[in-house]
């Protein structure tokens, strides 16, 4: 097994520590420590449970106990697939009390992402929920037992079926706890947003992201008696650190799982629970602009919307103040590290045209021009980055460890932004054949690899278009091979092989044959930006007759 690595320079991680961003802290002192401090407080709330810091502390050991007496040793990684449910946080603590390492993964994956982080992480085990949204996922764990026979471990929460029960997992009491992670130990592999083909997996250490929850935490004001409400998939980077379920119960914070972020769901819940701070990605954001006015339920509470995972334009931004009565906290960040945040207390033209600036001191930021120049202040150039908490390499994966970092270490982050006065950036998009859909980062290879493997499809290019409610949307361009087939039989092909939903793509168009140079060769990044152009000014030239 592949050993879990995540280091930096013997320099640069001195001063980490010296500066106290690195404090020697670890996932199960955190908890530990809360519930000593607030053992009777409510720490999380979800699906009808209601559990204070101390129960959740209680229920952590337990399992972990359970983990390990079903046959999972220290070092096993774990894929964890589940919901919004309360079992997410009882299942990640003991994964970390029992030194296993947790693997996450998102709720509308399917067999063919599952698989690969099960192959690239070396996992022994899963851990999913019974049903959500109506898919049943004890399928997907047999398929994936087909697909990954290392696979020895499979539990779910609910209505197990032929596998292993939470709730039935060994009591364990005469199991021996391992002792406590060293700080500097990889905590867990996150996913990235996967810009060429599947996803990378993200080695993050207790020190690096403890760092950057806690400080998230510091930034948002959260206090004891602050209310989080975690409307999207708590697997995603931003509900989990930005400040995230781990911010908010760093800061003695009261975490709300909301099942759905639409409206209907979250707003009974701010409501119930007197809500005081969320975060949204721009589509959703616009949604609930959109359903405040007419809403029965009291969102008084809602004292910051942060909204992040893609760029949230000014005319859309200006409307939050007035129309929910809170304050607006962009954020924009990644998993591999950097976060930024316009701070609370901003102007609110910085509010509402900039994406924030960054946590730390020694968050350093480069923007350079294609050549590798700086560019002067307010000029568009590539983002790079390195800090306390931005890693220096992904997991298992020397290629794309070559193509992301420079030989001193700063993260391509593939994103174009501008550094206006003060450090605030605003994102300008993306560098690369990214698709960012809603949040969601979506690699136009992965998906081409996908059209290609059906029989009627000679060519395939897919690219992004800008869209008024996902920010951008996919878009497939076809070169058929032999009889044109139907959009809709396309996309039931890609669902069917096992892809997530968010990657089939939202349009099809067909065409005789894609543009070449004089002979006979296009790069399939100029390809796709071709295609987009030309896509582009059609539709702007047919709206104008």
């Amino acid at each position: 097994m592949r050993k879990l690595e995540q280091s930096w320079p013997a320099e640069a991680a001195a001063r980490y520590r010296a500066r106290g961003y690195w404090r020697g802290e670890t996932f199960t002192r955190v908890l530990r420590d809360r519930a000593r401090e607030r053992p009777d407080h409510v720490a999380v709330v979800g699906g009808g449970a209601r559990w204070s810091f101390g129960e959740l502390e209680a229920r952590a050991e337990r399992l972990a106990r359970g983990f390990l007496a079903r046959g999972l040793e220290p070092g096993d990684r774990v894929i964890v697939q589940l919901p919004n449910i309360p079992e997410f946080l009882t299942v990640v603590f003991a994964l970390f009390r029992a030194r296993l390492i947790p693997v996450f993964a998102l709720p509308a994956h399917r067999l063919v992402e599952i698989a690969h982080f099960a192959r690239t992480a070396q996992a022994r085990g899963y851990v999913v929920a019974e049903r959500h949204e109506g898919f049943d996922y004890r399928t997907l764990a047999q398929e994936l037992l087909g697909e990954v026979p290392d696979i020895a471990h499979v539990v779910v929460v609910g209505d197990a079926g032929d596998f292993t029960g939470l709730e039935g997992l060994p009591q364990g009491g005469d199991i021996d706890l391992p002792e406590d992670a060293d700080p500097s130990d990889v905590a867990f592999l996150q996913i990235s947003g996967g810009s060429t083909g599947l996803s990378k997996l993200i080695p993050r250490t207790h020190d690096d992201y403890i760092y950057s929850f806690r400080a998230s935490a510091e930034i948002c004001k959260l206090t004891p008696s602050s209310v989080y409400l975690a409307a999207l998939p708590v697997a995603h980077n931003f509900p989990m650190s930005s400040p995230g379920v781990f911010g908010a119960l760093y800061a003695g914070s009261r975490v709300v799982l909301s099942p759905s972020p639409s409206p209907e769901a979250a707003f009974p819940l701010i409501e119930r629970e007197r809500v005081t701070i969320t975060g949204l990605v721009p589509p959703l954001a616009l949604l609930w602009l959109q359903a405040a006015p007419t809403t029965r339920h009291d969102l008084s509470s809602l004292e910051v919307l942060q909204v992040g995972g893609a760029k949230f334009l000014p005319e859309s931004a200006r409307r939050v103040k007035p129309v929910l009565g809170c304050t607006l906290q962009q954020v924009f960040g990644m998993a591999e590290g950097l976060v930024n945040y316009t701070r609370l207390d901003d102007p609110e033209e910085i509010i509402v045209s900039t994406q924030g600036r960054p946590i730390s001191g020694d968050d350093e930021v480069l923007i350079l021009d294609d050549a590798g120049q700086p560019v002067p202040e307010g000029e568009a150039g590539h983002l790079l980055t390195r800090g306390p908490y931005t890693i220096r390499a992904y997991h298992n994966n020397d290629g794309a460890n070559a193509r992301a970092f420079t030989p001193d270490g700063f993260y391509r982050t593939g994103d174009v932004v501008k550094r206006m006065p003060g450090g605030y950036l605003v994102v300008q998009g993306r560098a690369g054949d990214h698709i960012n859909r809603a949040g969601e980062k979506i690699s136009a290879e992965e998906i081409e690899d996908h059209l290609l493997a059906h029989p009627a499809v000679f060519d395939a290019a897919v690219v992004s278009l800008p869209d008024d409610y996902l920010g951008e949307r996919s878009c497939a361009f076809i070169i058929p091979q032999g009889e044109k087939p139907k959009a809709a039989a396309l996309k039931l092909f890609m669902r069917k092989r096992g892809l997530a939903d968010f990657k089939v793509p939202d349009q099809i168009v067909f065409i005789e044959a894609f543009e070449t140079t004089a002979v006979g060769k296009v790069s399939r990044k100029e390809l796709r930006a071709g295609l987009r152009r030309r896509f582009l000014e059609k539709t702007e030239a047919e709206a104008g007759e």
